[in-house]
């Protein structure tokens, strides 16, 4: 049985710089849109929560968000923005979906096995691309795709997105031509020698103060339909 997500989030009405005081005391705010919702929900959450679900969901697996006392939600994370500095969740930009519409959603490729050639000491494997563009009904989606590079017996050989293997009820939007993975001949390592510094460069490092609506260094907020509400916070 698959694991069910779940998050429980209230109405948001605080903004500007009370925001920053909302987060100091445990909550981080976020915003639910979608295709059904007129106008986009300023939300907030209890963060040690909502960054647990955040770690095991990702960006493609379904959570259900229940907002005050009414019916859970059916959601997907669109966007994390997090403090540039201490990699905390600073803004979170929810997408509600449709059973019975088709969401366009990245999906990591994960590779298996080993490659014969590599077995041999004949080659190295490189890494292409390590996610695809999937169009498919949130019934249908998958948290990952599986790329078996045993398939790779010879030097040079290369694996493409034409060659990932998946159901007919996922659409991959991603151009067929893109590497996945390669097999190259291993070199021998140069080792470069390196001439004498003449003189050492003094490298002039300037702290620039780093500026977020009410607080801890928020990176500018970006997210197609959210964008425009975020920018009331700031009012």
């Amino acid at each position: 049985m698959a694991e069910e997500f779940l998050l429980t989030a209230e109405p948001r009405t605080i903004r500007g710089k009370q925001v920053g005081a909302m987060r100091r005391a445990g909550s981080i705010p976020a915003i639910l849109y979608g295709s059904h919702i007129q106008t986009p929900l300023p939300l907030k959450l209890e963060e040690k929560t909502l960054k647990l679900v955040i770690a095991k969901a990702g960006h493609n697996r379904l959570i259900k968000l229940t907002v005050d006392t009414g019916a859970p939600r059916l959601v997907l994370t669109r966007e994390v923005q997090r403090n540039s500095l201490t990699g905390r969740i600073v803004h979170v930009d929810f997408q509600e979906v449709s059973m019975t519409e088709k969401i366009t959603t990245p999906v990591p490729l994960v590779l298996v096995g080993i490659s014969p050639a590599v077995t041999r000491g004949e080659g190295l494997l490189i890494h292409g691309i390590n996610t695809v563009e999937i169009r498919v009904l949130p019934t249908d989606l998958i948290p990952e795709i599986e790329v078996d590079v045993t398939v790779l017996e010879s030097l040079n050989q290369s694996l493409f997105v034409k060659d990932l293997k998946v159901g007919d009820k996922i659409e991959i939007l991603t151009p067929a031509d893109e590497m996945v993975a390669k097999v190259v001949p291993v070199k021998e390592e140069v080792i470069a020698v390196e001439a004498p510094v003449a003189a050492a460069e003094v490298e002039v490092i300037k702290k620039g103060k780093i500026e977020e609506e009410g607080a801890e260094g928020e990176a500018p907020a970006a997210g197609g339909e959210a964008k425009e509400a975020k920018k009331e916070e700031k009012k």
